[in-house]
Order: structure tokens, then sequence, then C-alpha cells
């Protein structure tokens, strides 16, 4: 797009968005999206509106050219949780207050919402089939780059074990899951956490979100803390089976950051978007970690151990 005198961009993420800051509007981000466009408008702001129904913070929409492929947000200014979460303390309390927002989430009711184009969305299931296109994307992507050999046998066995642990998920029943819940998707605005980057919000496991939040590449916390947030999430959710929500818990998590590694190997190769790189090191990481002595990833753990070394696994690393 003409990038006009009264429009700053800011820096972007993952997808094919590209955000602008207007100069002479108050608080307004114009969000800018050809590709997908569906996807990162439409049922971006679809999900919000969801969202703020269940009084839950998100940005509202002030302005819309679908056909420019454009929408106007509200402004939340630049202080991400992320970035209070690298210079507090006080981790932990910041993370409790999230847990009570995941809470809310998760009671989230609504299978439909009327877009802006006055048509009726429907949520996704976060079916199988979904789960296991998206874990795959290690085998697509990584793989490629980092073994150069057998890589048939390597892509046949993981398949085999990617299918196995979906279909050793215990829980049935689905709950809102925003699927990219960090604390890089939550801004700090007006005392309030806002969630962002929705528009990718299905109903899944209810272990899901929490696997993303607690197990999230981009930033580190001790397995102290990983316990507390953990633990206040039952606390909080005092109905569950806590046998078989650590089960799905640590086989999402597995499956996530697989997918996480994948996902930073195709942005890199696809869109040149090398900044994602350096996290692959801290995924290989929690994914030892949850898989540890855990015999739901023995055949995992034969798997990796054989094929992806320790310089491997820490290649990018800083």
């Amino acid at each position: 797009m003409h990038l006009d005198k009264n429009l700053l961009q800011l820096s972007g993420d993952a997808s094919f968005r590209k955000f602008y800051r207007i100069k002479n509007k108050k608080r307004a981000i114009l969000v800018f999206s050809e590709k997908e466009k569906k996807n990162n408008l439409l049922i971006y702001d679809a999900i919000n509106k969801v969202l703020i129904k269940n009084k839950i913070k998100a940005p509202k929409l002030k302005y819309q050219n679908y056909k420019k492929n454009y929408i106007e947000i509200e402004d939340l200014g630049d202080k991400s949780v992320f970035d209070i979460l690298t210079k507090s303390k006080e981790k932990i309390i910041l993370y409790f207050k999230i847990i009570s927002i995941l809470s809310k989430l998760q009671k989230i009711k609504n299978k439909t919402i009327l877009t802006f184009k006055k048509k009726n969305y429907l949520i996704p299931k976060y079916t199988k089939k979904m789960l296991y296109e998206e874990s795959k994307l290690f085998i697509d992507w990584y793989i490629p780059t980092v073994v150069k050999k057998k890589n048939k046998t390597i892509n046949s066995k993981i398949k085999k074990i990617i299918k196995k642990l979906i279909n050793n998920l215990k829980i049935k029943t689905k709950v809102f899951v925003h699927r990219d819940f960090h604390v890089s998707n939550m801004m700090i605005y007006k005392n309030n956490i806002f969630l962002i980057d929705s528009q990718d919000a299905v109903y899944g496991n209810i272990a899901y979100d929490l696997a993303s939040l607690i197990d999230d590449v981009r930033i580190k916390t001790t397995l102290k803390d990983k316990e507390k947030i953990f633990s206040k999430f039952i606390e909080i959710n005092k109905k569950i089976n806590i046998e078989k929500f650590k089960n799905d818990f640590e086989i999402l998590s597995v499956l996530r950051n697989l997918k996480i590694i994948g996902i930073f190997s195709r942005l890199s190769i696809r869109d040149k978007k090398n900044k994602y790189l350096k996290f692959i090191p801290y995924a290989w990481k929690l994914i030892e970690h949850r898989t540890k002595n855990n015999s739901n990833f023995y055949n995992l753990n034969l798997v990796l151990n054989k094929y992806f070394s320790h310089k491997i696994r820490a290649k990018y690393e800083n």
C-alpha cells in the first residue's frame, strides 16, 4: 500500500498483516492485509467482538474498508504484557491475572458471530486433523533444514507418533480456545489486559491455551513458576480431572512446540523473517522438559534422540 505521511509503520507479527499508527487520529491502528485478508481482517474483528461481548478486553473496530484490504481498530499503545514481565520481579501476580482471563475465555459459549460483512462466522472445532496438520509443520519445514539424509524414514516415524499422541488425548469436552494465548499477544492499556491476535480461535481442548501460556518459547519462566501457574489454573477449575488434564496439557505442549519449530522455520524460508529462529533452541528445551520421564513420549524420544543431536537443537542459539 502507498504509505501516507500520517501513517507510522509498526513492527509486525508472524502474519501477513501490516500495522500502522494513524498520527492524525485519536488512538487508531490501521491493519492492512492483502494475503489471507478474510482471516486477518474480517475474522479477526469477529473474534474481537465475541471477546468484548463476553467482557474480555479486545481492540474495538473503528472503521473498515475491506475492499481496500484494511480495517482501523482501537490503538492499545505499545506496552505488552511481555514487556512488563521482562522487567518485573512480581511475575507470578501478573500470570495469576492472566489465568483469571483464561478462565473467562473458556466460559464463552458463542459459536457464531455476525461479521461486519453481515454474514455469520462459525467458530470452527479444533479437530484431530487440524492438530495433526499443524504438528506436521515440524516435518515439512524444519526437518529438511537440519537433516539431509533419510528424511522419509524420520518423517514416517514422526507422523505415526504424532497421530498416536493426538489419539491419547483424554478430555472430550470442547471450550473456547484463543490458540495463540501467550504474553506477547496481551497488551496493557488503561490498567487492563487486552487480548490481540485472536483470529485463529477455535473450540478445542481446555489444556491448549494454558500450554501456550506456560510453555511459551518467547519468554523463559522457571520450573517453579510454571508449576505455580499450572496449580492456579487447577485451583480455579476445581471440577477438572487432574490426571486427564495433565496428560492432555503435556501432549499439547509438545505438539505445539513441534508446530512452532516448523512455523518459525517456514517464516525464515518462505517469508524471509529470520528473527524467530532464535526461539527454536528454547522450544527444544521445552519439549525435552515435557517428554522427560514420561511414558507417553517414549517412542517420540527414541526418534528425536536418534536424529536430532544437541548440536542440531542448539542451532540458532545466541
